[in-house]
């Protein structure tokens, strides 16, 4: 049974989300500010946490930053603020995916699945999303079994997002990780290798989502 840690001040925000997990078989557990909710996730240990960013004490954004200093659980992101900023900023302080209030019961439960799905490690060989292999250790990447002609920087573009597939990547993290150290701004240069990547995967493999003024997320679809 999957153990699920929420993060909100709000309490009937919280009863509903256990009535929402619990109806799904997660064992849940609760957390009315900051302060306990960090000290649930190390006593607990739960397998993902559900963070409200206006916190009391302090914001959930001090939370992601304290808790990514020693934990990687999953942590999906619940809250009504919506501004582009907000979300970026959320992502790259370490929270996995970010979804705005209200929500569909259905589209949360999704979203905590994906991210709760840990087939990437930085000791495995291979990465999968849907019907895409990728094999670092010979720098291949297939497509339904079929090698694919990419470039350097688009096989390391579709590393990344292979990597976190089902998850947003913000741009910034996307260029730090593809474009180290470059001094010009690769921003256009991203979108031109965006293009020919979706043309690459065809209608048949994963599909690049563009998540406006925040980054890009890959989605397996159903052959994953």
């Amino acid at each position: 049974m999957s153990k699920a840690l929420i993060i909100d001040d709000e309490q009937q925000m919280r009863r509903l989300l256990r009535m929402v997990l619990e109806s799904r078989g997660y064992e849940v557990i609760e957390a009315a500010d900051a302060q306990m909710g960090l000290q649930e996730v190390a006593f607990r240990r739960p397998d993902v946490v559900l963070l409200d960013l206006g916190l009391p004490g302090f914001g959930g954004i001090e939370v992601l930053k304290r808790l990514r200093e020693w934990s990687d659980v999953p942590v999906l992101i619940l809250s009504v603020r919506d501004q582009e900023a907000v979300k970026v900023e959320a992502l790259e302080s370490g929270a996995d995916d970010y979804v705005t209030k209200p929500f569909g019961t259905e589209e949360l439960v999704a979203r905590l699945t994906v991210i709760q799905r840990r087939r990437f490690t930085r000791q495995n060989v291979e990465i999968c999303a849907g019907g895409l292999t990728i094999n670092l250790l010979h720098h291949e990447a297939r497509l339904h079994d079929e090698v694919m002609k990419l470039t350097p920087i688009e096989f390391a573009l579709l590393k990344v997002l292979a990597e976190f597939a089902g998850r947003i990547v913000t741009q910034s993290q996307i260029i730090k990780q593809v474009w180290a150290g470059q001094s010009s701004d690769p921003s256009e240069v991203l979108r031109v290798h965006i293009n020919h990547l979706r043309k690459k995967l065809g209608a048949t493999g994963p599909q690049i989502v563009n998540e406006p003024g925040i980054g890009y997320r890959l989605e397996a679809g159903s052959g994953e």
